[in-house]
């Protein structure tokens, strides 16, 4: 008896099945290829960007870059637009863009613009280091933030209250942290005050069905209106006492921090900033590789499914509500127990949003979610320094480009983005 291999069959006259195009990447390579071209190219300084990658007192101190500023950018610009062409190219033939194609082209572009920028200010020189460990300072509570609205968005709620998590975090570290005088009192008041934020959440949206994005509204301005009450008339009573907690302790991990340019950047940090190392870790490896993980993801997929298979729905998605409102209050306790020594109204200055934003943009996973809340660490670090620097660039434009890139993300323009099926919708068990 002989065997053969049977191929599908199509029916006679069936059309094959369209291929289809996606154009976004390959008409957002174009015109900002253009841009660059007319910027960093046609409109760069006649001058030589001095990029500092060393500070003085590093254990290995490396020599300045030194690039003239209009070769650079005519350089980066063809390079922008040879990818363009190519990405039209691929998109002609159905072929996706790949994953390393956008990467080289989007370093191009954020080294252009840097250098353009830096061409036109008054001091052509920057330092390396300090732009990036001014940018991770600034994306630990949009990292912690992310974190959260992970949590609850991956078990199908949606967290819009990460601001009031990080506010009423930053103020009860604060306040129990000064009357404590301990910063690590204070690390747990934030972490049990973000909680309880989320238990507000939790409770309205998961017991009692209430629409999950209004609840979360309503708690940012609750917690607002209440730590502005409360910052007012007791903690401006007396500063010394009430509003002045110890700051978290830092140290450098040995050799780790001695890697050229990014060693005393990464690895010479407060405990927090290790703290957050780990919870993203943690997180990446319960959410993909756990029994937890895999509930988790299911009952914010197919909640219904995942009950006939004996999960608790509710009950998971409350315990993971909270646990997302204590990773937000870590992120809040940053602010008052690394960034400054005491508490001030609204600080937090809508960092939550910008979290959520940065989940939407790393597409509800933990290492997309931090590499986008880096990314808008460095747009806010970046406008800093261009000012500080006195680049002719407008202010205006500087002030609302980590705006500009919140609005990019959560728009699709750099990729289509799928959150969990179930995320917003309340759970009855029929």
């Amino acid at each position: 008896m002989s065997t053969q291999t049977l191929e599908p069959s199509r029916s006679a006259g069936a059309a094959p099945a369209p291929v289809v195009r996606n154009w976004k990447k390959a008409v957002i390579f174009s015109v900002l290829g253009l841009v660059a071209l007319v910027l960093c190219g046609v409109n760069a300084a006649d001058t030589t960007v001095v990029l500092r990658l060393s500070n003085p007192g590093d254990v290995v101190e490396l020599g300045d870059l030194s690039l003239p500023a209009s070769t650079t950018g005519w350089v980066l610009s063809v390079l922008m637009l040879a990818i363009a062409v190519l990405a039209i190219g691929l998109t002609a033939q159905g072929r996706g863009v790949s994953g390393w194609l956008s990467a080289v082209f989007w370093i191009a572009f954020i080294l252009a613009m840097l250098v353009w920028a830096v061409g036109h200010a008054t001091g052509n020189s920057l330092s390396l280091p300090g732009l990036l460990g001014g940018s991770l300072a600034l994306s630990i509570p949009l990292i912690f933030g992310s974190m959260s609205g992970l949590l609850c968005e991956r078990s199908g709620v949606v967290n819009i209250a990460i601001e009031g998590q990080l506010l009423f975090g930053a103020f009860a570290a604060a306040l129990v942290g000064t009357l404590a005088g301990s910063a690590w009192i204070g690390l747990l008041a934030a972490v049990l005050g973000g909680a309880l934020v989320a238990l507000i959440l939790a409770a309205f949206s998961i017991r009692y069905l209430v629409n999950q994005v209004i609840v979360g509204v309503v708690v940012n301005v609750l917690v607002s209106g209440l730590t502005g009450f409360l910052y007012s008339t007791v903690l401006q009573r007396d500063t010394s006492l009430l509003n002045a907690p110890p700051r978290l302790p830092s140290f450098a991990i040995p050799v780790l921090s001695e890697i050229p340019v990014i060693g005393r950047v990464l690895f010479d940090q407060s405990v927090l900033v290790y703290l957050m190392y780990a919870v993203v870790a943690v997180l990446w490896f319960a959410l993909g590789r756990t029994r937890w993980g895999l509930r988790t993801r299911a009952v914010g997929e197919h909640p219904q499914a995942a009950d006939t298979l004996g999960v608790k729905v509710n009950r998971l998605r409350f315990l993971n509500v909270l646990l997302g409102g204590a990773v937000a209050g870590m992120g809040g306790a940053f602010f008052t127990l690394v960034s400054v020594s005491s508490f001030t109204n609204d600080m937090t200055a809508g960092q939550g949003y910008i979290a959520l934003a940065a989940l939407i943009f790393g597409r509800w996973r933990p290492l997309g979610a931090l590499c986008a809340a880096l990314l808008f660490g460095f747009a806010t670090n970046l406008q800093s320094v261009l000012s500080l620097l006195g680049t002719t660039v407008p202010s205006q434009f500087l002030t609302m480009l980590p705006y500009l890139v919140t609005i990019a993300a959560v728009t699709g323009l750099v990729g289509r983005s799928r959150g969990p099926a179930a995320s917003g919708q309340p759970y009855v068990k029929e």
